[in-house]
């Protein structure tokens, strides 16, 4: 009889939703149903019973073609891949558990190496932000039972995050909002008429890259210099501008979501920034919170993993052996990529052939490339090696963190195919890897030591 499990993860996006029902198979290896998630999660659970699915490492060979080969040796190609390098990069980390994200740091310190995940290209200026700034937040949880204005900035939840607004943002009853939607007022602010935008009671259509000259606008009003705003700011009319600004005063919670529509225009980390100070001043009237709108299911959580190990949330250099440092545009994956600079690139839980730029991609493939991935992308395509894996928060249970760094616990639900290994697994394989192949080389050299001396002698 099959098996129906409740309250299961999510593996897609940063809403995380953990109210997912999947029904199992009574042998517990095949997905028949999944209900409550979106129809991309959806996808994702059910393609763990993929009868085309690759379940064994592959490598590249000089024709061309692959050859199936062992884990172990596998971890022998990446091992020696890794001490050959003078400069490895490992890249990605948005769907990949915090256990693997610890084993990946500690392969690269062996390694001497960079790590960096996807903030590098999506929510990187959020967090330099935030360390200018600060970070005046709440949890989803929060924000379903207080949230009164909920406001989008350069987002739209309804394709990049599908149930952030039935579950958390603008639909849901609340504890404190029993009538859901009707007592919510949402605000959208995007160049474009997006879906997310035809709900809005409220549509700003703001001039591409001109969102800081909004927000100062905003921010003249909440200290009583509204006399001085021109008529139009950002293509916004200054009687548009005073009715959202009142709106905004008056909100008993209000939230702002802000996507990548903020982080990668004109402004970058400076529109954070400003949306931040905000936030800070709409404090001092009535009650606010911004959240960033991560991308992959635990995205935020490679962030959390290295700033506990590291004190840097991305763009780490280990190269020196003994000490982190970051400095994004000179330890970032794109600009190291464009440069040439990186002789060994491990792309993990992303596809970064498909969503680079060319340039960089062809800087990348003039060296070895390894993909470690559950799936048939197009990073495993371009690799000279394929290492697949079981998918996480399906096959493999961790520990992820929501979009509002709210840590969950994900349990599996179904085992993964016979002789596959999890992200954690493989990272550690090849760390161990590395271990005894370095300890292999000074024994040979205090061997050649010993033989030199006795000569001598």
């Amino acid at each position: 009889m099959p098996k129906i499990l409740e309250d299961i993860g999510c593996p897609y996006c940063g809403c995380s939703c953990d109210d997912v029902r999947v029904v199992v198979s009574d042998d517990g290896k095949k997905i028949l149903e999944v209900e409550n998630a979106c129809a991309i999660g959806t996808e994702i659970f059910l393609q763990a019973t993929s009868s085309d699915r690759i379940t064994r490492p592959r490598l590249r060979q000089p024709d061309g073609s692959w050859k199936e080969i062992s884990y172990e040796e596998a971890f022998d190609y990446a091992a020696k891949a890794i001490i050959a390098a003078k400069k490895p990069l490992m890249y990605g980390f948005g769907s990949t558990t915090c256990e693997a994200q610890r084993e990946a740091a500690r392969l690269m310190e062996i390694g001497c190496g960079i790590l960096d995940n996807c903030a590098s290209i999506c929510h990187g200026p959020s967090l330099i932000a935030h360390f200018d700034n600060g970070y005046p937040s709440c949890t989803l949880g929060e924000v379903k039972n207080r949230a009164d204005v909920i406001l989008y900035w350069g987002a739209n939840p309804i394709h990049a995050h599908p149930r952030h607004m039935s579950r958390y943002a603008i639909y849901p009853l609340g504890f404190f909002k029993g009538n859901g939607f009707v007592e919510r007022t949402v605000i959208v602010v995007d160049p474009r008429k997006t879906d997310t935008a035809g709900i809005a009671d409220y549509h700003l259509q703001v001039k591409p890259g001109h969102d800081y000259e909004l927000f100062n606008a905003f921010r003249m009003v909440m200290y009583g210099h509204e006399k001085d705003i021109p008529e139009n700011v950002a293509e916004i009319p200054k009687q548009t501008i005073l009715e959202v600004a009142g709106i905004l005063k008056q909100a008993k919670f209000g939230v702002f979501f802000f996507g990548m529509g903020l982080t990668h225009t004109d402004g970058r980390n400076h529109n954070i920034d400003i949306a931040i100070s905000l936030t800070r001043d709409l404090n001092q009237i009535s009650k606010w919170s911004i959240m960033a709108m991560r991308g992959h299911f635990n995205v935020a959580g490679a962030n959390r993993v290295w700033c506990w190990s590291y004190g840097f949330p991305y763009c780490l250099d280990l190269t020196k052996g003994d000490h982190a440092h970051m400095n994004p545009g000179e330890t970032s994956t794109i600009d190291l990529a464009n440069r040439d600079e990186i002789d060994l690139f491990i792309n993990i839980g992303t596809d970064a052939a498909a969503h680079f730029p060319i340039d960089a991609v062809r800087h990348l493939k003039k060296h070895t490339w390894i993909t470690i991935d559950p799936n048939m992308s197009m990073a495993a395509e371009v690799a000279d090696l394929h290492i697949p894996v079981g998918i996480s928060g399906v096959e493999v249970p961790g520990i992820v963190y929501r979009m509002d760094n709210v840590p969950i616990q994900y349990r599996k639900v179904v085992d993964m195919p016979e002789g596959m290994l999890s992200d954690e697994e493989v990272l550690s394989g090849i760390a161990d890897r590395i271990e005894v192949l370095l300890q292999e080389q000074i024994s040979g050299i205090n061997k050649c030591n010993d033989e030199v001396t006795v000569h001598c002698n």
